[in-house]
């Protein structure tokens, strides 16, 4: 039987990068062994469960780049993958446990009746674990459908595992406590239990379960905040995982060929956003144009920049490219590219600008610009540093009121890579309009 692994999350409007990582690693399990990787929403709360949150799940997975073989939206040989479309299964298995008197009635509610019996957990990760189950005050029977007929996650979740024919079982240490109960189930139903791999908690700085309070916590907070996708997948793979080499900066591709229950750590793993920062500031240096731009687009066209050309875009983006640190940050860096009526920062003006001598300067520089004839990188410096040794000026006091008069602000781009992007005409234009501030 191929390797059959799955997520299962309940749709609440929120992903949690430890349900993220959950899914990568059951991802990058099932594709490292050419097995199936199924996606099981668990929506049996009707208050909670709305289309908008099993959207936030989807758009969240496909944004990390995880695809699955099965789910609600692709169907597959075992669904329905939906928990409140499968009743009718759930009714079969609790007939069986009726059959077999596993079961009985407790003031409306259904309860399992528990075997009394040591349960042995053997788990990939945390390693053989004996359960003391005989003792009713420390583990009562636990319920698996309530009064008013809905049903317990513990009954529904076996039920679904093993309709679903899943090989192994990869979730959070959370649900440790939770599975000698499940392996209570699956032996009355006669079931072979998977192959459990409980994965390390994700902690906050002070120690505690990550939580919707934290900041980051939810991958919402990395769309929105302008992260590479494949920056936070990285880092969701080093949070309990690690390679053999201690590489840090990896493509999903490469943890795929490498990736190993084995190199699960059993230590639980504390977020840190700022090692998440470093990796998307990585991720944006090596990736292509190309792929930048893809990613830098929904930022740029949310900020309703007119940038006329995909080429006049890309040509922006070039210079910028080294200096991001968040793809939220480009519109802002590539802006002023686009419109004349860009703002000048008020400070920047008065340093450089006001500075004595610096509009005299400015004019021999445009000067020395208009009788340029090849407007590229190499010539624009050239000219700049010939015109600074004419004056008796350091290359400085030349660089920033030239950066000033065309940007509006003290900090960008490479002068002489904008200078050339913006055109001749434009930044003769850009001079004449400074030295009138």
């Amino acid at each position: 039987m191929p390797i059959r692994t799955r997520f299962a999350p309940s749709p609440t409007g929120f992903l949690h990068v430890g349900g993220a990582r959950t899914a990568l690693f059951n991802w990058l399990f099932a594709r490292k062994h050419g097995g199936e990787f199924i996606l099981r929403i668990e929506d049996t709360d009707d208050k909670r469960n709305t289309d908008e949150a099993k959207a936030v799940i989807y758009q969240g997975l496909t944004w990390i780049g995880l695809d699955w073989d099965e789910g609600p939206d692709k169907g597959g040989n075992y669904g329905p993958y939906q928990q409140s479309e499968r009743n009718s299964i759930y009714e079969t298995y609790l007939a069986k446990l009726e059959a077999g008197g596993h079961v009985y009635e407790d003031e409306g509610a259904i309860r399992f009746r528990s075997p009394r019996k040591t349960v042995r957990v053997e788990d990939i990760v945390c390693g053989k674990i004996d359960f003391d189950m005989s003792n009713p005050a420390t583990h009562p029977d636990m319920t698996i459908r309530r009064p008013d007929g809905s049903w317990i996650f513990h009954f529904v979740n076996v039920v679904d595992d093993i309709e679903m024919k899943l090989t192994h079982v990869i979730r959070g240490e959370d649900h440790l406590s939770n599975t000698p109960k499940h392996i209570e189930l699956y032996q009355a139903f006669g079931a072979e239990p998977p192959k459990f791999a409980h994965i390390p908690l994700i902690l906050n700085h002070e120690g505690k379960k990550l939580s919707k309070r934290d900041g980051g916590s939810s991958i919402t907070h990395f769309i929105d905040g302008g992260y590479a996708p494949e920056a936070v997948a990285n880092y969701l793979c080093l949070l309990g995982w690690s390679p053999k080499d201690n590489r840090e900066v990896l493509t999903i591709a490469e943890v795929q060929e490498i990736f190993d229950l084995s190199g699960i750590n059993r230590r639980n793993a504390i977020f840190d956003l700022d090692k998440c920062f470093w990796l998307n500031g990585q991720h944006i240096l090596s990736m292509s144009i190309e792929r930048f731009r893809e990613l830098s687009l929904p930022f740029v066209e949310k900020a309703g920049i007119n940038y006329g050309s995909d080429e006049a875009l890309l040509a922006a983006l070039a210079i910028v490219k080294p200096k991001i640190k968040h793809l939220s940050d480009v519109p802002s860096w590539i802006g002023f590219l686009f419109t004349e009526d860009f703002e000048f920062d008020a400070e920047s003006v008065e340093k450089t600008l006001r500075k004595p001598g610096a509009l005299e300067k400015l004019a021999a520089l445009r000067a020395a610009f208009a009788e340029l004839t090849d407007w590229t990188h190499p010539s624009i410096e050239a000219s700049l540093k010939q015109t600074a040794t004419a004056l008796g000026a350091k290359v400085g006091e030349l660089v920033h009121p030239a950066r000033v008069s065309v940007s509006g602000k003290s900090v960008g781009p490479g002068l002489y890579e904008m200078l050339e992007v913006l055109g001749k005409d434009r930044v003769l234009a850009r001079f004449d309009r400074a030295a009138a501030i």
